[in-house]
C-alpha cells in the first residue's frame, strides 16, 4: 500500500470520528474514490446515500430502529402472506363466495397474491442473471436471513411461490420503453431459464435471493412504480458493497441497510423509471436531450456529426442514465463511478457530464465512423479507464 493511500484512508478516518460528520469534506474526499479498506466505502455510502445522519451518536438508535422496521416488512409481507397461502384450501373457510381464487376484487386476498406473483416471478428472472461476469451473487450468503429460514416456520418463501407458479413470464414482462434490451455486450449472456442457477440446499440461499427479497418488498411498498426491470442493476451494486463489507457486524445487516440505500436512492431517480413522466422536466427524455445539448457547447463538431448521422441519445443515454452506467462497465469500475456520484452535491447533473465525457474521448473515432460503426462504439463503450471519464466530467465541470 502507498503512503499516498495511507494518507487517504487517514483523511477518511479523521472525518469519520467526528462526533458531528462535516459532508462537505466527506464528499470532497469521497469525489476522487473512496478506499475499501476498513468498510469506508460502506459508511461513506449510508451517509451520503442519507441513511446515517451526520451525528455520530445517533447512529446506534436509528440503526436498530430501521433493521427491527425491514425486519417488519418482512414478517408482513413474506411471513404472514406465505402463512396465509399455506393454509388457503386446508379448510373450506378458505374459499368463500366473498374470497376465491377467481375473484376479481382488488380487496382479495387472492387477487393480491396472484398480482404479487406476476412482480415476483420478474424481478426473480432479472437478479438470476445479475452481474453474470462474476459468481457472487450465486454463492451462497454468510447471513441468511433467520426470519425466512426458520424451520419452525412452516410458510410459502419467496423461493416456493416462484418454483410453484405456472405464469407464463410474457405475461409479467413490464419493461419500460427501450428498457428492454438492457445488457451490454460486455456482460456476459446467460440462460433465462428459472433453473439456470442451481438452487442452493434449505438452511441457505444465494445473495440473489437476497436481492429479490429486498427488490419485492420495495414492489410492495411502492405499488405506484412496482417493480420495473433495470430497478435490480440498481440494488446490486449496493447490495454487493454492503455485503462484502469487512466489518462483519455492519456485513450481518447489509439486507436491511440495502434496503433502505436503495430506497433512497431511487427516491432520487424513481422518475427515470416511470414512462408517463418521460417528456417532463424530470423525466428522462429531458435528461437525454440535455446530455447533447451540453455536448453541443463543449464540442460543436461532434454534436452535428451525430445530429447528421441521425444517432439519437435514446439509442444510448437512456441506458447510461437509467442504469447509472451500471451496465457500461465491470462492477468495481461502477462501483468506483459511484463514488462520485454519491459524493457531488447535484450528482444527477455530474452524470449528465459524465456521459458527455464519454462521447467526447471517443470523438475521433465518432467522426471517422459511419452510423453502424459509431451505433456500436456507443452501446459497447469501448474505454474502460473510468478514472479517465471521471477526470474529462470534471474538467467539464471545471469548465463551466
Amino acid at each position: 500500500m502507498s503512503s499516498l493511500h495511507k494518507s487517504r484512508i487517514a483523511d477518511f478516518q479523521d472525518v469519520l470520528k467526528e462526533p458531528t460528520i462535516a459532508l462537505e469534506k466527506l464528499r470532497e474526499l469521497s469525489f476522487s474514490g473512496i478506499p475499501c479498506e476498513g468498510g469506508l466505502r460502506c459508511l461513506c455510502w449510508k451517509i451520503l446515500l442519507n441513511y446515517l445522519p451526520l451525528e455520530r451518536a445517533s447512529w446506534t438508535s436509528i440503526l436498530a430502529k430501521q433493521r427491527e422496521l425491514y425486519s417488519q416488512f418482512l414478517r408482513e409481507m413474506i411471513i404472514q402472506p406465505g402463512i396465509a397461502k399455506a393454509n388457503m384450501g386446508v379448510s373450506r373457510e378458505d374459499v368463500t363466495f366473498e374470497d376465491h381464487p377467481l375473484n376479481p376484487n382488488p380487496d382479495s386476498r387472492w387477487n393480491t397474491y396472484f398480482k404479487d406473483n406476476e412482480v415476483l416471478l420478474q424481478i426473480d428472472k432479472d437478479v438470476r442473471r445479475l452481474c453474470p461476469d462474476i459468481s457472487f451473487f450465486q454463492r451462497a450468503t454468510e447471513y441468511p436471513c433467520l426470519l425466512i429460514l426458520d424451520p419452525q416456520n412452516e410458510f410459502e418463501t419467496l423461493r416456493k411461490r416462484v418454483e410453484q407458479t405456472t405464469l407464463k413470464s410474457q405475461t409479467v414482462a413490464r419493461n419500460r420503453s427501450g428498457v428492454t434490451n438492457m445488457c451490454s455486450p460486455h456482460k456476459n449472456s446467460t440462460p433465462s431459464s428459472l433453473n439456470e442457477y442451481e438452487v442452493l440446499p434449505n438452511g441457505c440461499e444465494a445473495h440473489w435471493e437476497v436481492v429479490e427479497r429486498i427488490l419485492f418488498i420495495y414492489a410492495k411498498l411502492n405499488p405506484g412504480i412496482a417493480y420495473v426491470q433495470g430497478m435490480n442493476e440498481i440494488v446490486g451494486p449496493l447490495y454487493y458493497t454492503f455485503a462484502t463489507d469487512p466489518n462483519s457486524e455492519w456485513k450481518e445487516h447489509a439486507e436491511a441497510d440495502t434496503f433502505f440505500c436503495f430506497t433512497n436512492l431511487m427516491a432520487e431517480i424513481r422518475d427515470n423509471f416511470i414512462k408517463s413522466l418521460d417528456d417532463s422536466q424530470c423525466g428522462i427524455t429531458y435528461k437525454m436531450e440535455k446530455v447533447y445539448s451540453t455536448l453541443k457547447d463543449k464540442d460543436m463538431e461532434l454534436y452535428l456529426k451525430l445530429q447528421e448521422q441521425n444517432i439519437k441519445p435514446q439509442f444510448f443515454a437512456f441506458r447510461w442514465l437509467t442504469l447509472l452506467l451500471s451496465q457500461e462497465f465491470l462492477l468495481p469500475d461502477v462501483i468506483r463511478i459511484w463514488d462520485s456520484l454519491f459524493a457531488d452535491d447535484n450528482r444527477f447533473d455530474f452524470l449528465l457530464l459524465v456521459c458527455c465525457a464519454m462521447l467526447i474521448l471517443i470523438r475521433e473515432q465518432l467522426l471517422e465512423g459511419d452510423f453502424t460503426v459509431n451505433m456500436r462504439l456507443l452501446q459497447d463503450y469501448p474505454i474502460t479507464d473510468v478514472c479517465q471519464i471521471l477526470q474529462k466530467a470534471k474538467e467539464l465541470q471545471d469548465s463551466k
